[in-house]
């Protein structure tokens, strides 16, 4: 072996540097098996419980598969083109942007104001604490029966309420103009803690020295609002509204135990209309095709704004 010097190496050296660079090999890979080994639970659970299923529901919905396992068929695209001609996906489809439009505000600004209005140091702040993030931790089912007692048209609570002023409630539930807002009501309450949380958080982490120089200029409590805090927000607004607009494009629960979708299919979101096909009318490949039609519909959706965020940050 030659050195960087141009001088040749003694035989012993040289052997002596090619069992170390070869012991050297055999322990890294003997530790990039180890690790693969401890990886391999895990992928085994996501390749059996997220990749298979993802593939195998791809595969299906080019198939007449049913729910009692016959007209397996491949049968091409043709659930696709029912399902970009059925009226029922797209009303669907409508319902579930509405609901997504109906609830993000509110879940996002209604959020941060609770959050702003609590870190102002108001007595007793455990207390709104839980009183806020409690009914985050109450399953679905409970929230929708709750609900649904304060609906009742005759013995709920809010019509109570509204006849001791002369006003006469509504049928929150089976009227086709405020199901949809009952639903949306009973979601803001049941999930705000979780944003509300998010928002504390993140005003906790904002510097005092911040507003401590704004009160030397002589800024009031709104300009510091909106100079200081809504800036420094701004991460964890972007959060929020991700994940509040993945959430509410993903609603089923409460709609399914509270109107079914009704009245008149005005809640029906596109969860619950592939439900309906594949499991009530046993069309399991049409429901597939339905699935990667919206699936793809959230795909074009997050592009969009992934582009739109990039470009406001290369402006920025």
């Amino acid at each position: 072996m030659t050195t960087a010097d141009g001088l040749v190496a003694p035989p012993g050296v040289t052997e002596k540097a090619d069992t170390l660079s070869a012991g050297r090999v055999r322990r890294r890979r003997a530790e990039n098996l180890r690790g693969w080994l401890y990886c391999t639970p895990f992928l085994a659970a996501f390749g059996l419980f997220l990749i298979w299923p993802t593939v195998y529901g791809l595969w299906m919905s080019f198939t007449g598969t049913s729910l009692a396992g016959t007209n397996t068929q491949f049968v091409g695209l043709a659930n696709w083109r029912e399902a970009l001609g059925d009226p029922q996906v797209w009303s669907s489809l409508g319902n579930t942007a509405w609901f997504t439009l109906l609830s993000t505000i509110p879940l996002v600004a209604i959020a941060m104001l609770l959050a702003v209005l609590v870190n102002l140091g108001l007595p007793g702040q455990w207390f709104w604490r839980l009183s806020f993030f409690m009914p985050f931790l109450l399953a679905s089912t409970v929230v929708s029966q709750f609900w649904n007692w304060m609906y009742n048209p005759q013995l709920g609570l809010i019509n109570t309420f509204l006849g001791w002023f002369g006003i006469a409630g509504p049928a929150w539930l089976q009227d086709p103009n405020t199901a949809m807002i009952a639903v949306v009501i009973t979601t803001v309450w049941w999930t705000i803690g979780f944003n509300f949380l998010l928002y504390l958080a993140a005003l906790q982490n904002i510097p005092d020295q911040l507003y401590e120089a704004a009160s030397l200029d002589g800024a009031g409590g709104w300009r510091k609002f909106l100079s200081i805090t809504l800036p420094q927000l701004a991460p964890t607004t972007v959060l929020v509204l991700v994940l509040q607009l993945l959430a509410s494009l993903k609603v089923f629960d409460q709609i399914y135990q509270m109107t079914a979708g009704g009245p008149g299919g005005t809640t029906r979101p596109v969860l619950l209309y592939i439900y309906e096909v594949g499991f009530t009318g046993y069309r399991l490949g049409y429901a597939s095709a339905i699935s990667y039609i919206f699936f793809f519909l959230i795909i074009i959706v997050s592009i969009a704004y992934m582009v739109i965020s990039s470009r406001r940050s290369v402006k920025a």
